[in-house]
């Protein structure tokens, strides 16, 4: 990068919907309505589901077994037949392996009123082990035919292999949470998993010889005392949970999820080589629980909902065809979760983005061996022709004839004082086409040159000539995104609506000489070029999971594109103007559409230390699939309008005389500007301002985010000095700067 930047409503109760993002989930259904309806599950023949609802409305106080004919196209209320006995409370039913029997813990042995529940004294989420919980078989009419276990503390959580042979739950009766199996009439209960923490939630892979659980395995002192001394209380808190693999003899234990927070509600994929799962752990702000799907060794993360707050406790149906989980969408009254059942279509394995990809394309451009990429240098040749060679791998045409170089000349100042300063360089783009025989193209971008040695001065560290700037951020992330694009978009099943031209810019460091050129002659190969997608500096994703998305002004449909396909957790700041400090403005000063996706600077842009071990490769994953999304949205829109756009409205950026010293965060969050970065010797260094710290004000000027951050400064000169506020881990400091 050149320089930083400033429910639908439903037509009848029963009518089928779906999300347009949510594309694995078709013929969405609402088969619950009202109160709390959760951990629905199929019997063996795929036409009955089980499930436990709390209902007070209609008198059902905590958690009982109902079971639902999924045979009816619509469902009421009225539709749900009670198969627990109505005492107590109960928790995690499953239908035995004749279909005529259903498997559920419960409490009515020990009491026929519901269970007091817990109640936090710290605000942390609890859940209630009850001890009373024992594991029964009841048949359809609710007539309990035999009791399991009967052993003192908890167990439950049972469910049964689809063999028919085997019951996997979960029980205190060794001290601890942990997993136990034994055969399906009872008999042979052995301990699987040992553990320190809460084994639970298991189920069988379709094979019947792997197990998929949560787990919260604490790791800290502190963290293992609370524990303990919750489950002395019957008490978990489930904040922290990874996903965990093991085969029914109890060896082979794997740890599948590393995110943090809570992932639960695990189930395999029919092909159990993925697991389906709910997750919190993209949340930045507030309650959000979105289903995801991994591979069962832990990569290619990708996200599977998109509606609501709440979406858990997925199940496969006997066939696969089918997925039922719990949701809090199009709820008629605050706290309502329902179940749904969708039609699952499976997601094109080319179409998912895949992180060994990623890295290695970030790893080669970014390494010591191409020097930095210095346009019109021996590495940027190197790199180019590693590009062009992934390129023709893909099987997709080169843009000029029959090659996929673009080479052109321009002259570069070395020294922006020294107007004799002025050399000849030449550079190259590598271009590709996916020709799709369609009358319309969408342009995807990023430039692939760096700074090379600093040997055009565009360093920001003091005297770095001859120091290697390998520019992993900026902008091999973005070359990585443009090339996972080229092959999911050439090598999946699907034929598009458009042709994609892959556009990969050299000289944009010296001013978006590559884009330029290419701009000029565009529509002489394709007239009708509906948007150009521009990605530079994607690789640092912060833990605030912040996007600056620009130019959407450019066309008035993308904002809602932009949110409607936001990944979980992204905080995303849309700019609405077309011009900016990369390649996209090429394009749209050629009256072209354009986005531009961002992740903002930090304090290794422009110098040596841009390295590979410091990309944030969950945030490039995710913001490649949302490109992918979007552009498959705009392929299929009608038309594509393209408007011209302002500098942002009221964000003119004024001129100012002085410099605080830092590197901002772009994202708008609303309470000041966040501080990527402090510059060591600059006025907020010596102040103690820190990375990290939130600025809300200087002196009598309010910060809300960069744009007033730059009006406060315009009103100082150099010498001035001024209180400044900040907000530091919540706590408010003013301190002294002179500027």
């Amino acid at each position: 990068m050149t320089k930083s930047i400033t429910s639908f409503l439903l037509a009848s109760t029963f009518c089928w919907y779906g999300f347009a993002q949510e594309s694995n989930l078709k013929n969405l259904r609402q088969l619950t309505f009202g109160g709390d309806n959760a951990e629905a599950y199929f019997s063996p023949d795929g036409k009955n589901l089980t499930l436990q609802i709390t209902n007070p409305q209609f008198g059902i106080q905590c958690d009982q077994i109902y079971m639902l004919d999924l045979q009816k196209d619509n469902h009421t209320p009225e539709d749900l037949k009670l198969i627990s006995t109505g005492y107590g409370r109960t928790t995690c039913s499953f239908f035995m392996p004749d279909g005529k029997h259903i498997l559920y813990a419960s409490t009515h042995e020990g009491g026929h009123a519901c269970p007091t529940p817990p109640k936090s004294t710290d605000g942390k989420y609890l859940w209630a082990i009850y001890p009373e919980y024992d594991i029964y078989v009841a048949d359809l009419k609710g007539n309990i035919v035999k009791q399991l276990t009967n052993s003192p503390g908890y167990d439950a959580e049972a469910v049964v292999s689809p063999d028919g042979k085997k019951i996997v739950f979960t029980s205190t009766r060794s001290g601890d949470l942990e997993l136990w199996i034994m055969n399906i009439d009872g008999s042979e209960v052995k301990q699987l998993t040992y553990g320190l923490g809460y084994d639970g939630g298991a189920f069988f892979s379709h094979d019947s010889k792997k197990l998929v659980f949560r787990s919260s395995r604490p790791k800290t002192e502190e963290d293992i005392k609370e524990y303990k001394e919750l489950l002395s209380k019957n008490l978990v808190a489930p904040t922290e949970m990874e996903i965990y693999t093991i085969n029914i003899d109890g060896t082979d234990l794997k740890q599948v999820t590393h995110l943090g927070k809570a992932n639960w509600a695990p189930y395999f994929h029919p092909s159990d080589k993925k697991i389906i799962f709910s997750s919190n752990h993209h949340s930045t702000r507030g309650y959000d629980f979105q289903l995801f799907m991994i591979d069962t060794d832990g990569n290619n993360l990708r996200q599977i909902t998109w509606e609501s707050e709440f979406n858990a406790f997925p199940m496969f149906s006997p066939d696969g065809k089918k997925l039922v989980f719990s949701s809090n969408r199009m709820q008629s009254k605050p706290r309502e979760t329902n179940v749904f059942i969708a039609d699952w279509v499976d997601t094109d394995e080319a179409e998912i983005v895949n992180d060994k990809n990623l890295k290695q394309h970030i790893s080669y451009l970014a390494s010591d061996a191409l020097q930095g990429r210095l346009t019109g240098s021996e590495g940027e040749k190197k790199a180019a022709d590693y590009l062009a060679a992934e390129f023709k791998k893909l099987g997709l045409k080169p843009y000029n004839k029959k090659s996929y170089f673009q080479k052109f000349d321009y002259k570069v100042r070395l020294n922006p004082h020294d107007s004799t300063s002025v050399k000849a360089n030449n550079g190259t783009n590598v271009i590709a086409v996916l020709d799709n025989k369609a009358d319309r193209t969408i342009v995807i971008g990023a430039h692939y040159d760096h700074l090379g040695l600093n040997e055009h001065h565009h360093s920001t560290k003091p005297n770095s000539e001859g120091e290697i700037h390998n520019g992993a951020d900026d902008n091999a992330s973005g070359v990585a995104g443009v090339m996972e694009l080229a092959r999911m978009l050439s090598q999946n099943k699907s034929k598009e609506n458009v042709n994609y031209v892959f556009a990969l810019f050299s000289g944009e460091e010296d001013g978006l000489i590559g884009s330029k050129f290419m701009a000029e002659t565009l529509k002489e190969k394709f007239p009708k070029v509906i948007t150009m997608v521009n990605m530079d500096m994607i690789g640092r994703l912060n833990n605030n999971k912040a996007l600056v998305v620009g130019g959407v002004g450019t066309c008035p449909d993308f904002s809602e594109l932009i949110a409607k396909n936001k990944p979980a957790g992204f905080n995303v700041t849309e700019e609405n103007t077309g011009i900016g400090p990369s390649d996209h403005t090429s394009f749209y000063l050629k009256d072209i559409p354009v986005l531009f996706f961002f992740t903002g600077t930090h304090t290794d842009y422009h110098k040596p230390s841009d390295d590979e071990d410091k990309i944030n490769y969950y945030g490039i994953r995710a913001i490649v699939d949302y490109v992918f999304r979007i552009t498959d949205a705009i392929s299929n829109m009608d038309t594509v309008t393209f408007t011209k756009t302002k500098v942002e409205a009221g964000k003119k950026v004024p001129a100012y005389k002085v410099t605080l010293g830092i590197m901002p965060d772009y994202t708008d969050y609303g309470d000041g500007l966040h501080i990527d970065g402090v510059t060591d010797g600059r006025p907020a260094d010596k102040a103690g301002i820190q990375s990290g710290d939130v600025l809300t004000r200087i002196g009598d000027c309010k910060v809300k985010e960069v744009y007033s951050y730059m009006d406060c400064l315009s009103k100082l000169k150099a010498g001035d000095e001024r209180e400044v506020t900040v907000m530091r881990d919540g706590k408010e400091l003013k301190l002294k700067v002179v500027f």
